[in-house]
């Protein structure tokens, strides 16, 4: 929010610890979209552990089925820079969290780059 052409409003993102705490309970849509990098680019016959790249936004940190919000992408292995979406509606009761997880099995170490970003807006109660 500190930088220009960042949009920032209400008290429930905390941008140390990366959680939005629902300051009510109800139905809130959440969007995370991440600009990711491989730092190190995989080298000619090293064995490839895989190449897929899981993205979650998970309720008090518990990624179990039903109360995340999940995207599974394969990386190209050609390519350098990926975009990786997820996006739903969670059930948040007041004061519980969402943040964001990104589970890596593609090999290499991963950078998310600035200009990825995280949403949560409330539609209800």
């Amino acid at each position: 929010p500190e930088t220009e052409g960042m949009f920032h409003r209400g008290s429930g993102l905390n941008l140390t610890s990366g959680q939005y705490t629902a300051p009510v309970a109800g139905y809130y849509t959440f969007t995370a979209t991440l600009h990711i990098v491989r730092r190190e680019r995989r080298r000619k016959g090293q064995p490839c552990r895989g190449n897929r790249l899981r993205v979650l936004i998970c309720v008090q940190s518990h990624c179990q089925h039903n109360s995340n919000l999940e995207t599974v992408s394969q990386l190209e292995s050609g390519g350098d820079l990926f975009t990786i979406s997820v996006t739903g509606v969670l059930y948040l009761q007041a004061g519980q969290y969402a943040s964001v997880f990104v589970d890596n099995a593609a090999g290499s170490p991963l950078i998310v780059q600035s200009g990825s970003d995280f949403s949560a807006i409330l539609l209800g109660v």
